[in-house]
């Protein structure tokens, strides 16, 4: 899963990014400093595997990740190529969301590109830019589809959704609140609009308003902004992440705590974007590895194998499964879990669900 970050410049991404990858990003306090996206893989914490790390002693412990690629800052026009844009909008169309970070600080010794605090007016740059790219891509297709419809009346139907599309976007709306039927939306997802991606916004506060309260008057706004496009809103102080990435586990945990702070920006952007994604993990454990695999809800069990390897798949006998929960209420002894009926045999049809500890059977 690959997570892209944008902003205005200036807005804290790189710095974000830095904190949250450890991955050392050049962040400068002017416009287009990132140029090339800087690519970061980040373990996803998940306190389930490192208890059946304990429990097993197992030799190896795999932790599934998500990876967080910084794109640079976007400027009004970019989709006419001012700035850096068009390449950089080709960055965005690689992801499967967006990480939109909007500026909440005031802060005079780092510049602003519009010399202003107004994160209504960013989101909006960002917004149109990435519209407007829609939009050119939009025209192009409904040109080749109205030749190809004039020999083909099957195609009417397409084109007529893609005018559809297009007349929304063209009124300032994004592709994601457009209201589609589930074919429509297949379709509508197939052509990889920018507008179209699943996006989350991070509200970068100072220091001091993550501490006092997330919602000072310009974290409001980007609430109410995404409120109206059913998007997920991250609160997050960039400075405190850089300073969280620099401790130990132990230590990080008494720095939150001592902030009065309940979890790092990280784990609330994870969290955010499994949401977002409609992701869950199931585990496998045993004396060789641990670990999560990530996939979609809704998964059924052979689907769920096949993550492992396409001869699970394939080969599809039956998955021997038992709730996480479940399995630590047996205190990790998996002989007293059978004889209390809580390990099942699932088939094909089997619907995976988040925590399920599973172990394949299949035919070689």
């Amino acid at each position: 899963m690959k997570l892209g970050i944008v902003g205005l410049p200036n807005v804290g991404k790189s710095t974000l990014f830095n904190a949250i990858t450890k991955a050392g990003a050049e962040a400068a306090n002017y416009p287009f400093c990132t140029i090339e996206p800087n690519v970061g893989v980040v373990t996803v914490p998940d306190e389930r595997i490192t208890r059946l790390h304990e429990i097993y002693n197992s030799r190896k412990t795999v932790y599934t990740t998500i990876e967080f690629c910084d794109i640079a800052g976007l400027v009004k026009g970019a989709s006419k190529g001012e700035g850096l844009g068009n390449k950089f909008l080709g960055h965005i169309r690689e992801v499967a969301a967006i990480v939109h970070v909007v500026r909440c600080f005031q802060n005079d010794n780092i510049v602003h590109v519009d010399g202003r605090i107004d994160p209504a007016s960013d989101i909006e740059t960002i917004n149109t830019e990435l519209l407007l790219s829609d939009i050119e891509i939009l025209e192009r297709r409904i040109q080749k589809t109205a030749k190809m419809a004039k020999a083909d009346k099957k195609l009417q139907g397409e084109l007529d959704l893609l005018n559809r599309v297009n007349d929304f976007l063209a009124d300032g709306n994004n592709a994601r609140s457009m209201d589609l039927d589930e074919d429509e939306a297949a379709f509508v997802k197939s052509l990889d609009l920018l507008s179209y991606k699943p996006i989350i916004y991070v509200a970068n506060v100072s220091d001091e308003d993550l501490v006092a309260g997330e919602d000072n008057e310009y974290v409001q706004k980007v609430r109410e902004i995404a409120a109206g496009e059913d998007a997920e809103v991250v609160v997050i102080s960039a400075e405190i992440e850089s300073e969280i990435a620099e401790l130990e586990d132990e230590e990080k945990a008494l720095f939150l705590e001592d902030l009065g702070i309940e979890e790092s920006g990280l784990d609330k952007l994870i969290k955010a974007s499994y949401h977002l994604l409609d992701l869950i993990s199931y585990l496998t454990a045993g004396e060789d590895e641990c670990r999560a695999w990530t996939i979609r809800r809704g998964t059924k069990a052979p689907q769920a194998a096949g993550k492992i390897h396409s001869d699970f798949e394939r080969g599809f006998i039956r998955a021997e499964t038992i709730a996480y929960d479940k399995f630590i209420e047996c205190g990790g002894n998996m002989a007293t879990a059978k004889e209390k009926g809580l390990l099942r045999s699932e088939g094909k049809e089997y619907v995976v669900k988040d925590g399920d500890i599973i172990t394949f059977l299949f035919n070689v």
